[in-house]
């Protein structure tokens, strides 16, 4: 990590020396590095879907406010999906906020 962020240089720069000195267990620990390298990607990678094409000022306001959140170094992509009907849903990492018409509707399905 590097200011907060992963540093894929001092990633890549680990794994070859593990797997050149290959010591007792390498492979297992390896496997466990990259679980842990991905769930820190997963970490810092935020998904932004909205019904409809989202304006230019909307796009800049929702990253800004992501970084504030989260801070600097968020990867934020934005995708359409017609089938929200309405409003955003925002994934970062296993965090999800939905404030979509279909997230709605099933919400109230569900307290029937």
């Amino acid at each position: 990590m590097v200011n907060g962020v992963l540093d894929a240089a001092r990633v890549g720069k680990f794994v070859r020396k593990i797997a050149e000195a290959k010591p007792r267990g390498y492979m297992a620990l390896l496997s466990h590095f990259q679980r842990l390298v991905k769930l820190e990607v997963e970490r810092r990678t935020a998904r932004v879907d909205s019904a409809v094409a989202l304006a230019p000022e909307m796009v800049a306001k929702i990253t800004n406010d992501l970084n504030k959140l989260y801070g600097q170094g968020l990867n934020i992509s934005f995708a359409q999906d017609p089938a929200l009907v309405g409003g955003l849903r925002i994934r970062v990492g296993s965090d999800v906020y939905d404030g979509s018409v279909q997230g709605r509707l099933r919400r109230l399905a569900e307290t029937f």
